[in-house]
């Protein structure tokens, strides 16, 4: 049996929306005439997606020579495959909430693999990503939506290394 292997993987994601967010307006108050009445901005139908949690896979020990995989379910349970030994208690699901127009239709992607780096040049994939959302994703009444999401990471003895990588995530009202 191979010794123990440990390697850290954290993933952030990354969000790309469809519609930008309106920077926010103020008035001059070196005018001649202050107003108090609010301005109209063409930003009544702005998509802001928020991370609460990336998706970290935290520690991960390869108890034996070969090749391994950790899980994390978008529900938060997670699975240890192969020759890894388990996934780490501090292993975290990725999390986002959706903010925009109430009762709206939404279209979110996510890519089902990405790759992962290491500072030292090695590259693992993230796939099967997964989330919770409906199949027909829409905006509560307060124009909300939360969901969570998971992946695959898979390992072998020679990936030892911090892992980073980005997850485009993109949302658009249909």
């Amino acid at each position: 049996m191979g010794g123990f292997k440990s390697f850290a993987l954290w993933l952030a994601a990354l969000a790309a929306t469809a519609a930008g967010v309106a920077p926010a307006g103020g008035q001059c108050r070196l005018c001649e005439k202050p107003t108090t009445a609010p301005t109209q901005q063409s930003g009544a139908d702005d998509i802001q997606l928020e991370i609460e949690s990336s998706l970290n896979f935290d520690r991960l020990i390869l108890a034996a020579d070969g090749q391994g995989a950790a899980v994390i379910r978008p529900d938060g349970s997670n699975a240890a495959e192969g020759a890894l030994a388990t996934v780490s208690p501090r292993a975290m699901v990725g999390s986002a909430v959706v903010h925009g127009s109430p009762g709206r239709a939404l279209r979110v992607e996510l890519p089902r693999r990405i790759d992962l780096y290491a500072l030292s040049g090695g590259r693992i994939t993230l796939d099967n990503v997964t989330t919770d959302l409906p199949s027909l994703p829409r905006l509560d009444s307060a124009g909300n939506l939360s969901f969570r999401f998971g992946g695959r990471v898979t390992i072998t003895g020679d990936s030892d290394g911090d892992y980073r990588g980005n997850l485009p995530i993109t949302v658009e009202y249909q």
